[in-house]
């Protein structure tokens, strides 16, 4: 195991692939000779040149739209958002394109592309910088969803989205980008569309993913001093969507918690908490529970920023009441 931050294990695997397969090509906004907006693809320009570290227009759908056609023809671009709220300015390319296109062509056409882009609030960057939209591409069949909370899943998943056959949105939330963990070395993968128990409890399920797996983490600390056995989930991916894991340690516990940062409205926490309730009633003690941020656009202003996100202090909060309502 070697340590190093969530950046380095990004920029790792990046080079790791191209330096494998040629077909790997980087094209985004400042990531050639500026290295990136987070500095994820520093070095790469050097090592593999101009040819396939591309420094494009300020213009997402050119971005995106470039690398849907290379992966037509054949590449496996790597498109880098500088934010996932530009995005928005792509969605057409994304969701009627690079979902569509496999299908369409009745499977004649690959779409073998990933898309990486930071999110996240709590950064003071204002109600559209702030947001997490991994819900809008949840909903659009044919994209895969993949979002590590650790260094060594941040190398994985992106390692197994890039030799992937299908597009992937890979969201890299901002909070996460020095926090530093164990990394394997060599050709590791996580394979996309397995969670992982982070944590074994009899108590509580609590299930997350990205930045608030850490808060999930946290609040089990201090759920143990109060007798409290947690069992967290850090899924990873969101499509393909690992249920059996879930419901496995719903059936278990009983009782189930899903917690994100995206608001509360039409969330993967919705969609998570949907599935549990449809498929684990006969073992449920209580109903889910969901934590999410507040439905409001974010604010800039930094009290008011946080009082908008959900706390661990919430997660400890919700986990005790459940087991208070349920005790006999």
């Amino acid at each position: 195991m070697v340590e190093m931050t969530y950046r380095e294990a990004l920029n790792q695997a990046l080079k790791e692939e191209m330096r494998k397969d040629e077909k790997v090509i980087i094209l985004g906004e400042e990531v050639a000779y500026y290295q990136g907006a987070y500095k994820v693809t520093q070095g790469l320009l050097a090592e593999f040149g101009d040819k396939r570290v591309k420094d494009t227009p300020i213009s997402e759908e050119i971005i995106i739209g470039s690398a849907i056609g290379s992966a037509m023809g054949g590449m496996r671009p790597v498109a880098e958002m500088m934010t996932v709220n530009f995005s928005l300015l792509a969605m057409d390319q994304i969701a009627n394109h690079a979902a569509k296109i496999h299908y369409m062509f009745a499977g004649q056409a690959k779409v073998p592309m990933v898309i990486r882009a930071a999110q996240g609030a709590g950064k003071q960057l204002g109600a559209q910088h702030s947001q997490h939209l991994e819900a809008y591409f949840l909903h659009c069949p044919g994209l895969r969803v993949a979002l590590p909370s650790t260094p060594a899943d941040a190398k994985g998943l992106l390692k197994a989205s890039i030799r992937d056959d299908n597009p992937v949105i890979f969201l890299e939330d901002q909070g996460l980008y020095s926090t530093s963990g164990d990394v394997p070395p060599g050709d590791y993968i996580v394979p996309l569309g397995k969670a992982n128990v982070i944590r074994n409890g009899e108590d509580v399920t609590i299930i997350s993913y990205s930045k608030t797996v850490l808060d999930c983490l946290e609040a089990a600390k201090e759920l143990e001093k109060s007798n409290v056995e947690a069992e967290i989930i850090d899924l990873r991916c969101l499509n393909p969507l690992d249920t059996k894991t879930i419901f496995d340690s719903v059936r278990k516990t009983g009782l189930a918690i899903v917690v994100n940062e995206a608001w509360k409205t039409g969330s993967a926490a919705a969609e998570i908490s949907c599935l549990i309730s449809e498929n684990c009633s006969d073992y449920l003690d209580a109903p889910v529970v969901r934590i999410s941020a507040l439905d409001t656009p974010m604010p800039y202003n930094k009290v008011l920023e946080q009082t908008a996100l959900p706390h661990k202090k919430d997660i400890i909060d919700a986990a005790l009441e459940l087991l208070q309502v349920t005790q006999p």
